[in-house]
């Protein structure tokens, strides 16, 4: 047996319960702290919270909370390419400044499938358009509200729409003008044509109470609720990814628990390179030494993730006998990460909300959250 060439047994390692914040003097009011931060170059928080990519943890449900609470949820791929797509579209749809592409129904629906529509996306209503997108009219649950349940497989959804003509908005009006619009003719439902009449969008009475309600929330340019998703680096990983895309995503993590793996480091490159992922940040995990986070810099990550075996679930160390203590890996993950201005998530590990501070100290911007919020009404499952 020959000697190792370094030492085997690295440097002594600390986790959050070996270390505690020194106090010193402030001149900071609690309330009026600034806690906004980065998940990655492009996305910015107002509060640096994130929600795990687990299956007990982050589906639509908790990705809409967290993002209308100034964080962001990343649903997990432990779904079908089409499930996990469909996730991030429910959160894309949630809410949003003008909806850009509102669901839809044709006059010959039955009230059965209006139902189900509506349902699935939790939404009052839809506009009602032709084959060539043209405006027919509008049905919303009051149109409904006295038809018999037991005729809804029957009746049609022409028969109890409001027709044309309606109050519409021009494409480009401005907030102010369909706030105004909305509020004179007592409708919660404004939709947007052109010229021709085609449908090119839906604003909401909704959107405007949401944006009231929750002032922090995270949102894209277009006033969407910002979404992330975790995608693997083989199999489908390249398939799921591109639908995630389509989907309107965020961020995509790339979801490994060695994240300074060759496999890993070649999707971000891929990722990185295609025009079609030019809009969306990729962010790279998992990390927990300056050397890997320097790996996924180099890849070209947009935000990197640190953490090998801290998180309630995860069993790497124990499996795999392979880990870094959780504040050492974020304070070493740091160095390289701060002088090339990446964002660090610190993922797992957290039991305490005294956590999350030593966690920033130590060099991260935000932190993700696992099972502190399994137990949410938001949550997956039971």
């Amino acid at each position: 047996m020959t000697q190792p060439e370094h030492n085997p047994f690295g440097f002594i390692g600390l986790t959050y319960d070996d270390v505690l914040l020194l106090p010193g003097h402030t001149n900071v009011i609690p309330s009026e702290a600034d806690t906004s931060s980065r998940i990655s170059k492009r996305i910015t928080v107002q509060t640096p919270l994130l929600s795990a990519a687990m299956d007990t943890v982050t589906e639509s449900r908790m990705a809409i909370a967290m993002a209308r609470q100034g964080g962001l949820g990343v649903v997990h791929r432990n779904l079908s390419i089409q499930d996990q797509a469909d996730q991030v579209d429910r959160v894309k749809r949630s809410e949003s400044g003008m909806i850009t592409n509102p669901l839809t129904i044709g006059p010959e629906a039955t009230l059965a499938e209006l139902d189900e529509i509506c349902s699935h996306y939790r939404v009052s209503g839809l506009p009602v358009v032709d084959e060539g997108m043209r405006l027919l009219g509008i049905v919303t649950n009051r149109d409904t509200r006295f038809v018999p349940e037991a005729d809804f497989p029957i009746r049609l959804v022409s028969d109890v729409m409001t027709k044309m003509p309606l109050v519409t908005g021009h494409v480009g009006i401005s907030r102010e003008e369909a706030s105004h619009k909305l509020a004179t003719n007592k409708i919660e439902k404004l939709p947007l044509v052109d010229e021709q009449g085609r449908l090119k969008g839906l604003i909401t009475t909704k959107d405007f109470t949401k944006a009231e309600q929750y002032p922090l929330a995270t949102k894209d340019d277009e006033g969407r609720l910002r979404v992330g998703a975790a995608i693997g680096f083989f199999g489908d990983g390249w398939e799921r990814a591109m639908s995630l895309i389509d989907a309107g995503v965020d961020a995509l993590f790339v979801d490994t628990a060695n994240g300074h793996s060759q496999g890993v480091l070649d999707m971000i490159r891929r990722l990185k390179s295609d025009p079609v992922a030019a809009h969306v940040d990729i962010i790279g995990g998992q990390a927990a030494t300056r050397e890997g986070a320097q790996a996924l810099i180099d890849a070209g990550a947009d935000g990197i993730k640190v953490g090998v075996g801290p998180g309630s679930i995860c069993t790497t160390r124990v499996v795999a006998g392979v880990g870094v203590p959780q504040i050492t890996a974020i304070y070493e993950s740091a160095k390289a990460a701060i002088p090339a201005g990446v964002p660090l998530i610190a993922d797992g590990g957290l039991q305490y909300s005294g956590d999350i501070g030593k966690a920033l100290v130590a060099g991260a911007d935000t932190v993700m959250l696992g099972s502190l919020l399994a137990g949410c009404d938001e949550s997956p499952g039971d």
